[in-house]
């Protein structure tokens, strides 16, 4: 990585070549010099470094303040100059030239349109920007993986999100980020702003306060809900799994599968897996396996203890992934050993998807397992959620769905599945990659079709062909 160290330096003092010293000193390589100010007595200089890590990079900057006369003004990166001033921006779709423009666009012209809206709005579908617009609503509280750092941390998370929106799909996002973690506030904002947007995109929000909200939301609002965290992750993993189990020649119906991690990625995770009509579900967290007949705390693990683990196995992780043909992992780091691949059955199935670090390094696990998959990028099968969300949102506008639905969700995954070709597959390739332009309109149009099916669709939109 390369950073730009901004130096005021008194001339008196120090001179550049001992501050360019100093920086080597300290291994770093100065691949560029700019003046920024010079005067008799002053020079401003960027100089533009390459260093190892984030780490190097502070060392490198208190070795030079260390030098007499010497004051580091700002240390950046190509990361934080991409975010200067944010990554979005808002602009109209035409320009105001003259008075008629002004009098269309603004007053007096505009009261016809919000008149024609208070007598159906249902217009503001059309003659507002809801039709393609997306609420990226988040409080914070479970940000990847740096958890509960607050709204003004998170903002540049669902900043990227909203970009990500419009380059795949062509959808406007905005990131709503409050300063509020209160599940009942949190639902009446949401219910306040919803007018706005045609859409809501539920983002980094802690379980299991995430499932009231979303919940709720869904049952009191008329536009999609849609809790990325936990549906995202479950519709691309189902979609690898998908792919995988068709590379390994087995049968959804015939297999025992292991999800380790019941919040709400795996929860949601596991409602996919039923509904693809896997059978022999066993849910592990911090007490063992989840099995029915025992009262837990959190009353989703109630719920999933009856819903799963039919031959009610019970004890730790390396008890009952005896014989599992799929593990998916949504939990902790280095939880899985290599001793427990062995146990597994024939040709076994890996998403170990905890990030950054995943459940067992690929490196270990490759020897032992046949199909290997994490949510990181420099490993093949990424399981990432960018597969998911602009499809599934694109189609929901489309057709002016009022929710997604199961069916919705499970057509996108068997869509996302369907962008990689038969003469494709193979071990290292059961996902498309996020680059793949196809996978938003597959993507888009099966989930039209399941919306029409499930009559939550309030437009006639035509597939693309």
């Amino acid at each position: 990585m390369s950073i730009i160290l901004r130096l005021e330096i008194e001339k008196g003092y120090t001179t550049f070549g001992e501050v360019a010293t100093a920086i080597s000193d300290k291994g770093g390589d100065i691949v560029a010099i700019d003046v920024i100010k010079e005067s008799s007595d002053k020079t401003t200089r960027d100089i533009t470094v390459k260093v190892s890590s984030q780490e190097h990079s502070e060392d490198i900057a208190e070795r030079t303040e260390e030098l007499k006369g010497v004051k580091v003004v700002n240390v950046s990166d190509r990361t934080f100059l991409v975010h200067l001033g944010g990554k979005i921006e808002t602009k109209p779709k035409m320009p105001i030239k003259n008075r008629d423009d002004l009098s269309r666009v603004y007053t007096p012209e505009v009261a016809r349109v919000c008149k024609a809206i208070e007598k159906d709005p249902s217009r503001a579908h059309s003659l507002t920007i809801k039709r393609n617009t997306v609420a990226v609503l988040s409080d914070g509280s479970a940000v990847l993986g740096l958890g509960n750092i607050g709204a003004a941390a998170a903002m540049p998370v669902m900043e990227g999100k909203a970009m990500l929106f419009k380059q795949l799909a062509g959808i406007d996002a905005f990131p709503v980020c409050l300063d509020n973690q209160d599940t009942e506030d949190i639902i009446k904002i949401a219910k306040a702003i919803a007018p706005t947007y045609g859409g809501i995109n539920l983002e980094d929000i802690s379980s299991p306060r995430c499932f009231e909200i979303e919940d709720r939301l869904k049952e009191e609002l008329d536009i999609p809900v849609f809790h990325d965290d936990q549906h995202g992750t479950a519709v691309v993993m189902l979609a690898g799994l998908l792919n995988a189990l068709k590379l390994v020649g087995k049968k959804e119906k015939d297999i025992k599968a292991v999800v380790v991690g019941i919040g709400a990625a795996g929860i949601a995770s596991t409602k996919m897996l039923l509904n693809a009509g896997i059978q022999n579900i066993i849910g592990v967290d911090r007490e063992g396996a989840l099995v029915k007949g025992k009262e837990y705390d959190n009353p989703m693990w109630n719920w999933y203890a009856e819903n799963t683990n039919p031959n009610e196995e019970t004890g730790e992780l390396s008890e009952v992934i005896k014989d599992a043909d799929v593990f998916i992992g949504v939990s902790a780091p280095n939880i899985l050993s290599v001793e427990d691949l062995k146990k597994m059955a024939e040709d076994p199935i890996v998403f170990a998807m905890a990030n950054p670090d995943p459940e067992i390094a690929p490196e270990k696990a490759w020897p032992h397992v046949r199909v290997m998959a994490t949510g990181r990028s420099d490993y093949p099968n990424q399981i990432n959620n960018v597969l998911c969300f602009p499809g599934i949102f694109r189609g929901a506008l489309d057709c002016r769905a009022t929710h997604i639905t199961e069916n919705m969700k499970l057509a996108a995954s068997v869509a996302i599945a369907s962008a990689v070709k038969e003469d494709e597959l193979n071990k290292d390739y059961i996902i498309p990659s996020v680059f793949n332009k196809q996978v938003v309109d597959h993507v888009r149009e099966a989930v039209i079709k399941a919306a029409k099916a499930d009559g939550v669709a309030r437009k006639d939109t035509k597939e693309r062909s």
